[in-house]
Formats: C-alpha cells, structure tokens, sequence
C-alpha cells in the first residue's frame, strides 16, 4: 500500500501530466457526454484508489482505459428513461391493430409511469435514485440515511409491486411475460 505522499507524488508526475490530452481524447470519442469533468475526476479517483491497492504498470495506458469505462458508465446511465418524465405522458392512449410502433411505446411507457406512481413514496424514490439517477446502492443508502439492505428490499418490492401492476391489468401473464 503506497502512502498519502507517494500516491500524490505518483500522481502527479505519472497520471496528471496526460489530461490535457486526455480531455481532448474524450471530447472526441464521446462528443455528446455532458459533464466531462465529472467523467475525468471518476477516472482519477478509480485509478488512485487501483493504484493504492497495487502496483500499475502503464499509468498512461491505465488513465485512458479507465476514463473510457467511467465515460461509458456515464453514457448508459444517461441513456435510461427518466421516471419523472412518464408522469406527463398522456393518460389515454388507445391502440389498433398496426398502429405506428411510437403509439405502442408511449403506451407501454404510460403504464410503466402510472405503475411507478402506485409505488408507495420510498419504494418509488429508491427506484427512481437507482433506475433514472444510475446511483449505486450504496450511494442510495448514503443519500437516504438508510442501509443498504434496505435499500435492496426497497427496489425488490418496487420491482415485485411493477409486475404485479402489469399482472392485475393482464399485461402479464402467471410465468412473467408478457401476455
């Protein structure tokens, strides 16, 4: 394990001196990632906590391959469907037969948005902080002054509660899939 002093020195002589290059790498392989400097800072803080526990060979190669991963973690996270923004879609959406398939998707996220707002209030702010918001159970527990197990227990009813909404509506059937 390398000291405080170590670690900061082998930060800043092996890992910081490549940022500059680094940003601009990022910038132009992830061109829509907002939040950039949030994605360099994961990157650091992934790399000092790896470098604390071992030995890294290649610092250069180490930094822009964990940058990556932190940009790609950011970019999924990103990409899931805001909870909050379900609430507004429309209440009546009627289907036929050959309907355009963006009808058939607002319908299906009309459901899964009225299934989230039958949630009671913890069990949709967890959900919610770990589906939309991406954070860690960890993070949730933190942010909620709750533990971790509770945390799960919160989502596994949130999930368990979702199913049995799309069952009572016949959207389901007994074995899980869709009916």
């Amino acid at each position: 394990m390398a000291s405080v002093a170590g670690l900061s020195r082998w930060f800043a002589e092996e890992v910081q001196p490549h940022e500059p290059r680094l940003r601009s790498w990022l910038r132009a392989r992830f061109a829509d990632l907002r939040d950039l400097d949030d994605v360099v800072q994961e990157a650091y803080l992934r790399i000092l906590r790896a470098r604390a526990a071992g030995r890294i060979e290649h610092p250069k190669a180490y930094l822009f391959n964990t940058a990556r991963n932190a940009a790609l973690d950011r970019v999924r996270r990103e990409r899931i469907i805001p909870f909050e923004g379900l609430t507004d879609l429309p209440a009546s959406i009627v289907l036929e037969d050959g309907a355009d398939p963006r009808v058939s998707s607002d319908a299906e996220l009309e459901v899964l948005a009225a299934a989230v707002r039958a949630l009671p209030a913890r069990c949709r702010e967890v959900l919610i902080l770990r589906k939309y918001h991406g954070l860690s159970h960890e993070e949730i527990a933190a942010r909620l002054g709750i533990t971790r197990n509770t945390v799960n227990a919160q989502i596994t009813a949130a999930m368990l509660r979702c199913r049995q909404y799309f069952r009572d509506r016949g959207l389901l059937g007994e074995d899980g899939h869709a009916s």
